[in-house]
């Protein structure tokens, strides 16, 4: 019952709420970006939906015009490079994130569930379809995500994902939601990429 009905309606009125009260804030967030660095306001990428259907996310924008766009931020070399200065802040923050809530309140995606796979992340794509977690919607955070984010092996995260998508209960999303608070806190898994001098263009 949770999952067929309440859960989308949970995710409406939240991130409903949440656009509204934070709309200052995103217009804020909007004018520093383009006073800092040229390029749109936001990042559009190709990513991985309910069913492997593809769709583009949106974030604030937090690298140069110019960065590669299919290469997941934890893998470039010299990652320091692309990120801008306001975009450094934006992402400690975790607030580069944001304008998905447009894509929840849509039916993209859902606040809790598995983090959308790049379209090229073949690996974990597959993955994944052996829990049955690329059925269900992707979430802003997951279960991934506040075991390990950045530093879980694919197969690992596939399994937290599955495990996510073989439990969705109310008390699960609370649960990935208070997780998730302290992770941003403390930036726990997260990971920027190396930081050797090399420019890595593709993946």
């Amino acid at each position: 019952m949770y999952q067929k009905y309440w859960k989308r309606i949970l995710d409406i009125v939240l991130s409903g709420l949440a656009i509204l009260i934070l709309s200052p804030l995103f217009a804020v967030i909007a004018i520093w970006i383009k006073l800092d660095s040229k390029g749109p306001v936001l990042f559009r990428q190709t990513r991985i939906g309910i069913h492997k259907t593809t769709f583009e996310i949106l974030k604030f924008r937090t690298m140069k015009a110019e960065a590669p766009n299919n290469v997941p931020t934890h893998m470039f070399s010299d990652s320091h490079y692309w990120i801008t200065r306001a975009g450094r802040i934006l992402r400690k923050a975790s607030v580069d994130e944001l304008p998905q809530l447009f894509q929840i309140f849509t039916g993209k995606m859902s606040i809790v569930g598995p983090r959308p796979a790049l379209w090229n992340q073949y690996d974990l794509i597959e993955e994944r379809d052996r829990y049955g977690a690329n059925d269900i919607r992707p979430g802003l955070t997951g279960w991934a995500q506040v075991n390990g984010r950045d530093e879980l092996p694919v197969d690992v995260k596939a399994r937290y994902d599955g495990e996510y998508a073989a439990h969705v209960t109310f008390g699960m999303d609370m649960k990935c939601i208070w997780k998730t608070v302290s992770t941003v806190i403390t930036r726990k898994g997260f990971s920027e990429g190396s930081d050797d001098g090399e420019r890595k263009k593709e993946e």
